[in-house]
């Protein structure tokens, strides 16, 4: 059976520190969503400056997080950018928050995470009467409360992140197949953690 695809695990401190950055965190995102992308086109998107857009993105590509997708320049000039992997990356705070420095660079990273998570779901909720009813009865928002053990947990996050990922792969397929009418791309958070009432 061959390996399942898994996030690129980030365990180096300067690799996580990349995304201290929130405008690296943005142009990474919609990077992955967009499949490939100039600066220009990113620049346009954040409201940045091309050159600045330029520079993070060989930043991220220093870290191995992007790199140049080949066959998209047609003259040269401009350089296409795509995300190293489509199985995007992660990581656990006990491999980086040993040090002060490490355990800021996580909180940091995991606060700009969870805020572009809000932001981009309170746009949604912003713009839920012009997606119509057949996308706003589709989406979904959901909360269930466990009672698990450490293991159990990260068995059910394991579990998601498997059903995420066929659905991904569904996608993908159909639109290498040409099934593109009224595909969208579609967010799905979730967060699995212990709290006590």
């Amino acid at each position: 059976m061959p390996e399942k695809p898994r996030p690129d695990r980030i365990t180096d401190l300067s690799r996580l520190k990349a995304f201290t950055n929130p405008l690296r965190m943005q142009l990474y995102r919609l990077l992955f969503a967009a499949g490939s992308a100039t600066a220009s086109q990113l620049a346009e998107q954040v409201d940045q400056a091309p050159s600045l857009v330029s520079y993070h993105l060989r930043k991220l590509a220093e870290q191995g997080f992007v790199t140049e997708a080949s066959g998209r320049s047609t003259d040269g000039r401009e350089r296409w950018w795509q995300v190293a992997s489509e199985e995007g990356w992660g990581f656990r705070e006990s491999d980086l928050a040993g040090t002060p420095e490490g355990a800021a660079a996580v909180s940091t990273v995991t606060r700009g995470l969870v805020d572009s998570r809000v932001a981009q779901y309170r746009a949604y909720l912003d713009q839920t009467a012009a997606w119509g009813g057949e996308w706003t009865d589709a989406a979904f928002s959901s909360e269930w409360l466990l009672d698990l053990k450490p293991a159990e947990l990260a068995e059910l996050g394991e579990e998601l992140q498997a059903l995420a990922r066929r659905w991904r792969e569904r996608g993908n397929a159909a639109k290498a197949a040409g099934d593109t009418a009224g595909r969208e791309h579609v967010s799905v958070h979730l967060y699995g953690f212990p709290f006590r009432s």
